[in-house]
């Protein structure tokens, strides 16, 4: 019998089918439940290919299908509660910080994690007011004007001293309920958060003694004060921003013409805090020492309006003496005890606020001596 030819038979190392790419993607979106829509989709498509072609890969295709579902279904429940919201909110939250200004707002107190407010910071604990806390927000604002190169750190923080010293009277109105040891700090941009975006600077109350925690909340403005303190203490505050607005040189004899316009700003000042007075309608405890208050500026207008005229310093000392003792802050005490405000002059000052001069009448112009 002749030989039969050889024929390939079965090898039980045949190529073995290849695995569908589909299903894979569609495992992987399924895992990580970011395309959870994607993934449902590629699931289905794999599924049909597989059949079809006969690859390999049923088990992650229905995998990635089960999974993408589930994904969906959380996406969907997140989206109608409001939850995606939050969630992607936070989600840029984080990738913005970076040296990015802190989201605390005004009224707010917090704790910093070394219990300092200077140095570089990168986050905060809030905690209430009426506990102990190393500062308490009363101003937050943005930078203007500047293009988007960082300005430089003398640029800066020149913006944020004048604005928050400037905003810090807005919040804490009543200057001596304020504690002599507490003073403004702020927070600026880093030249990385600026670059970011970041153009807030924040500005906090903070104690100037190291280690030292604030209690209770420093505020006191419109949402706090009744309207006879409020009255009072606008008043008040119009003469104390003349009074602050004196020339840098010590000596009137350094600049006589600058302390002659100072003097008329000042002037100017006791007649509009006269008339603001003397316009409001005072509870019964507060009339007799308005009445003398308004009294003393009366006075004291006419000597100031004297030293904006003094034709040499000694003229200007003259009447600037008489004119500062008659706004005298300690002669407001009796009035700010009937409206319940504070009755201490803030230490340092040697003739209190509310436009007492703090400096004896002796140098004129210059540092008034107000802590306002």
């Amino acid at each position: 019998m002749p030989y039969q030819p050889w024929t390939q038979g079965y090898s039980p190392y045949a190529t073995p089918a290849p695995v569908s790419g589909v299903a894979i993607a569609s495992l992987v979106l399924g895992l990580l439940c970011c395309l959870p829509g994607v993934g449902l989709v590629l699931g289905v498509i794999a599924l049909v290919q597989i059949r079809r072609t006969g690859k390999r890969g049923t088990a992650m295709a229905v995998t990635g299908t089960v999974l993408s579902s589930l994904g969906l279904a959380v996406w969907l429940l997140m989206l109608a509660s409001g939850g995606l919201s939050a969630f992607w909110g936070g989600f840029e939250e984080g990738l913005n910080d970076d040296g990015t200004s802190l989201s605390v707002a005004k009224g707010e107190c917090f704790d910093t994690p070394d219990g300092s407010l200077e140095g570089d910071t990168y986050d905060v604990d809030k905690v209430p007011c009426a506990q102990k806390h190393d500062a308490e927000v009363f101003a937050v604002f943005k930078l203007t004007g500047f293009g988007s190169d960082y300005p430089g750190d003398r640029a800066v923080t020149s913006v944020a001293d004048d604005k928050c010293y400037a905003k810090r009277d807005g919040y804490a109105m009543d200057t001596w309920a304020v504690p002599a040891d507490v003073d403004v700090y702020y927070l600026t941009p880093s030249p990385d958060s600026w670059d970011a975006g970041d153009r807030e600077v924040t500005c906090v109350f903070g104690s100037t003694t190291e280690g030292k925690s604030l209690t209770g909340t420093l505020r006191n403005d419109e949402t706090v004060l009744d309207d006879d303190q409020l009255a009072y203490l606008k008043a008040a505050g119009v003469l104390n921003a003349a009074l602050d607005s004196a020339p840098e040189d010590a000596y009137v004899e350094d600049d006589l013409p600058g302390n002659k316009a100072w003097a008329k700003r000042v002037a100017d000042a006791i007649g509009t805090q006269r008339t603001m007075l003397g316009g409001h309608e005072w509870p019964t405890a507060a009339k007799k020492p308005v009445a003398t208050i308004v009294t003393n500026l009366s006075a004291a207008q006419k000597e100031w309006a004297a030293a904006a005229r003094a034709s040499d310093a000694d003229a200007f000392y003259v009447h600037f003496d008489k004119g500062a003792r008659l706004i005298d802050g300690r002669k407001t005490v009796t009035v700010r005890k009937a409206l319940g405000l504070a009755t201490t002059p803030p230490a340092g000052d040697a003739d209190g606020g509310d436009g007492g001069t703090g400096d004896g009448g002796g140098s004129g112009g210059g540092d008034t001596g107000l802590d306002v």
